[in-house]
């Protein structure tokens, strides 16, 4: 079973969306085999390499009172401890432009490391609250993963992988993808949002029984 994970490492829901994924793949291990595919979706590609105050933009690009903000990462943090990930909230202070971590996870995923660099990546923005667009943090993010550091520096110096993120992220906005996290299971079928565990064992339970040969 194919799975295309459509997410941005500056995006808290995808790293819910993530955990509760591994958690219900755990449930059904033995009866799907899955092969997970990260790929890039950009929630804001215009911003600046100095990033921006985290309440100052989602109140711009939202509207959302300090109030409303508050509660909407209260849900966040208790969602992210339901399913075992810690966002500490006190850490994260700025938005950030993420197109460089896409081009290291393009590379990663013909390193064969590209769902821990990802997770190391959410753990790294999320948990200690530091910078993803910094090239120091994503070498060390890289080793963190397991991965060549100077292969990373080397793809993060140069413009390597631009134009082939640029294309998968403009695939998946063709296909529809507004927002994410969007998984989208053998090419077909999507879920959308970080869904609870249930809901995505039972998915994958039952798009397993309708691949099933006849």
């Amino acid at each position: 079973m194919r799975i295309d994970f459509v997410s941005d490492v500056s995006c808290p829901w995808c790293a819910i969306g993530l955990k509760s994924l591994e958690q219900a793949l755990e449930r059904v291990a033995g009866e799907v085999e899955a092969d997970i595919h990260f790929q890039p979706f950009e929630l804001n590609p215009g911003m600046g390499p100095e990033g921006q105050d985290i309440f100052e933009h989602i109140t711009e690009k939202y509207g959302s009172t300090p109030a409303q903000q508050e509660q909407s990462r209260e849900t966040i943090r208790q969602r992210g401890a339901e399913v075992g990930f810690t966002f500490d909230m006190s850490k994260r202070g700025r938005i950030y432009n993420t197109f460089d971590a896409h081009r290291l996870l393009h590379w990663a995923e013909g390193q064969g490391g590209q769902r821990a660099l990802k997770e190391k990546l959410f753990e790294a923005y999320f948990t200690r609250g530091e910078d993803p667009s910094s090239h120091a943090v994503l070498v060390q993010v890289a080793g963190e993963a397991g991965l060549d550091q100077e292969q990373a520096r080397a793809v993060l110096e140069s413009n390597t992988y631009a134009d082939e993120v640029r294309q998968r992220e403009y695939y998946w906005q063709r296909a529809g993808i507004r927002s994410v996290p969007a998984i989208v299971i053998n090419e077909r079928h999507l879920i959308s949002g970080g869904q609870p565990p249930d809901v995505f064992e039972e998915a994958l339970r039952q798009l397993s029984r309708q691949e099933e040969p006849a």
